[in-house]
């Protein structure tokens, strides 16, 4: 399977201006994975933006407005 960089990049949500993972999805969910963490684009740009990508305040998150459906 080929990795569509570009696609990825226009909806990778990721704010983290020096990633490069962003857009190499595979890349990202295995790096995140290694840490116990889930990806940017599993937030809501407002909970992205705080960097804490553990799961409870993924859970904290959906449990406030729900899980992110784009």
């Amino acid at each position: 399977m080929e990795c569509i960089v570009e696609k990825n990049t226009r909806s990778c949500n990721c704010s983290y201006s020096g990633c490069e993972k962003k857009g190499k999805c595979c890349l990202c969910i295995t790096y995140h994975r290694k840490k116990n963490q889930l990806p940017a684009c599993f937030f809501h740009d407002d909970y992205e933006r705080t960097y804490d990508r553990s799961l409870d305040n993924f859970l904290k998150m959906v449990d406030e407005i729900g899980m992110r459906n784009d």
